[in-house]
């Protein structure tokens, strides 16, 4: 990919989606929809913001039984999104099934552990470790399935592309350095992302909510 920013819009809003998307489209490599999109315009929203031609980002993060999951993901392949996410903690069987449903052409990837997530919560959720060492761990998991790489912050990409040189690395909540974090807890600017080996930046507010996001977009792209 030329341009490696995937915009996101996460908006319920199609209007405002699709003339979000027609502004900033000559200067990211795609956008990304995820839940609030989706669950308001469902895949007639996705097939129109298709034509836009620009690569579609389906994030839905797909976390059930593995049957469930392939089920879904085969009544999204009319739509063959470039990428579609499933969480790497749905383990081994639905992470094989979710790639064998896709689309051929379609990345699946695995998110590993939410940028909103630092080690206190993932203590109260039981799991051992701190954020570092559990996005490891899920990213070998991601790899041994056979997926085509993993979602996870630009703190753990280096090392998680040491691990899998192959694989396809979805970095989100990265920062301009003069940029809020807002309720990200391990950020990183978008070169800091792309030097630690990200394959794609995921962007959202430091574009969508910018006053010229047209010229946000531009901005950060120039720092690539």
């Amino acid at each position: 990919m030329s341009n490696r920013i995937f915009a996101a819009l996460d908006t319920p809003d199609m209007a405002k989606a699709h003339a979000l998307a027609t502004r900033i489209r000559h200067h990211v490599g795609g956008i990304k929809l995820g839940l609030e999109f989706f669950m308001a315009n469902g895949r007639a929203g996705v097939r129109e913001m298709a034509e836009l031609d620009l690569p579609i980002f389906l994030d839905l993060k797909f976390h059930d039984i593995p049957n469930t999951v392939a089920k879904a993901i085969m009544a999204l392949r009319p739509l063959e999104p470039a990428i579609l996410t499933v969480h790497a903690a749905g383990g081994r069987a639905m992470l094989e099934d979710a790639k064998a449903a896709a689309p051929t052409g379609t990345k699946v990837v695995a998110v590993t552990t939410l940028t909103s997530l630092d080690g206190a919560d993932l203590t109260s959720i039981g799991c051992v470790g701190d954020p570092h060492e559990q996005v490891l761990r899920l990213t070998e998991l991601a790899m041994s399935a056979g997926v085509d790489g993993v979602v996870c912050s630009g703190a753990e990409v280096a090392a998680a592309k040491a691990l899998w040189p192959k694989g396809f690395f979805v970095v989100p909540g990265v920062r301009p350095a003069n940029g809020s974090i807002g309720d990200q807890k391990r950020v990183v600017t978008p070169r800091e992302a792309i030097d630690a080996g990200a394959s794609i930046l995921v962007v959202g507010r430091p574009i969508t909510q910018a006053e010229d996001p047209d010229q946000a977009a531009r901005d950060i792209g120039a720092t690539l």
